[in-house]
């Protein structure tokens, strides 16, 4: 919207050399913005991700819990529990940043008689990499040059605190379960990413018969999605079903209508303006019954603006207040609502009801 409202001032103030120059800036200032939007989005999901690998922590090293039949609730500690709450605070230590150089050389130290309780390559390689940590800071090397060091063992101790063998609690709160066999019967395959992965990672819609796409390709998808601001579109439906809520008549079919389905009647039957004089700013629209004496409904409505509304609902007899070309012109745009709502089951059973209410008429 922003780039837009700029084009449109500078096709109206500039032109000529001006004007191709307004328009290079533009596009420079778009290409900071959204590049600014991405070193955003990808701090918030470094922040984030952070944050969901101390709560997984945290979860593993809460103590056992549960309610006596007077209502108290008893926590219990168990050697599991103590394990993971010790492995917790030692990750939170380590992973802290601009503490004193005695205080890292300490956490270090810790963290390395911890990980040499057990022998194996992944033991191996963090007590090396604490080795040569302390090694560095012993020759004062700066601390931003430590920095991908750190990260690095860091990462290989979260990946020795996700192991069963050496964190037994760990293991209930696993999304994957240390018997990879279990996993065959819940993959599916992903048709755009080509991945096979867990059903977890697939959002599947309650009237869905297949598998689609993964939540990640559907997020790539929706930023690759151009936007359209559907506020207008709200703004009329709760106009609407307030106005509507007003005649207290137990209005139904207004409150079972969706946004998507008035901005297919605005755009595809009404032509997004007014009936009566073509005003096609959405913001003053409003949609009210055609005939007042029958609830709203997709084919018993009218779109005006506010001031023609108002008019249009003080009206008694529409057959004498409108042409007949008028109405022949509204009446049409009814059945065209009538055949497409017709397909929706939920709407089915209102139509049907209004036209026994229409022939009983």
């Amino acid at each position: 919207v922003w780039r837009q409202e700029e084009t449109e001032r500078i096709n109206r103030t500039l032109t000529g050399a001006e004007r191709k120059a307004a328009f290079c800036g533009l596009v420079e200032q778009e290409a900071q913005l959204i590049a600014s939007i991405g070193r955003h989005k990808l701090n918030a999901d470094e922040e984030n991700q952070q944050k969901a690998i101390l709560h997984f922590l945290d979860k593993c090293a809460q103590p056992k819990r549960w309610k006596a039949y007077d209502g108290k609730i008893t926590e219990m500690d168990t050697e599991h529990t103590l394990r993971a709450r010790e492995l917790f605070e030692i990750y939170r230590s380590i992973s802290m940043n601009d503490i004193p150089k005695d205080e890292r050389i300490d956490v270090l130290l810790t963290l390395r008689r911890t990980v040499k309780e057990h022998e194996c390559k992944l033991t191996w390689e963090i007590v090396e990499l604490i080795d040569r940590e302390v090694d560095l800071m012993s020759r004062e090397v700066k601390e931003c040059n430590l920095e991908g060091l750190r990260k690095r063992i860091c990462t290989l101790f979260l990946q020795y605190i996700k192991t069963p063998k050496f964190n037994p609690e760990v293991a209930r709160i696993l999304k994957v379960p240390p018997d990879p066999l279990k996993l065959y019967k819940n993959v599916n395959f992903c048709i755009s990413c080509e991945n096979d992965l867990p059903s977890t990672e697939f959002p599947v819609p309650a009237n869905s018969r297949t598998i689609g796409r993964c939540r990640l390709c559907c997020k790539l998808d929706n930023e690759a999605q151009r936007r359209e601001a559907f506020l207008k579109y709200r703004l009329i439906l709760e106009n609407l079903r307030k106005s509507e809520a007003d005649y207290q008549d137990d209005a139904k079919i207004v409150f079972v209508v969706q946004r998507q389905d008035l901005q297919y009647m605005i755009e595809s039957i009404w032509g997004c303006q007014s009936a009566l004089s073509a005003c096609s700013d959405l913001y003053d629209l409003v949609m009210v019954r055609w005939d007042k004496q029958r609830e709203w409904s997709p084919w018993n409505t009218i779109l005006l603006t506010k001031d023609e509304a108002d008019a249009h609902l003080r009206l008694c007899n529409l057959q004498e207040a409108y042409e007949p070309a008028f109405i022949h012109r509204i009446k049409y745009k009814h059945i065209r609502a009538k055949n497409y709502f017709a397909q929706i089951p939920a709407m089915a059973s209102f139509l049907h009801r209004s036209d026994n209410q229409a022939n009983a008429n």
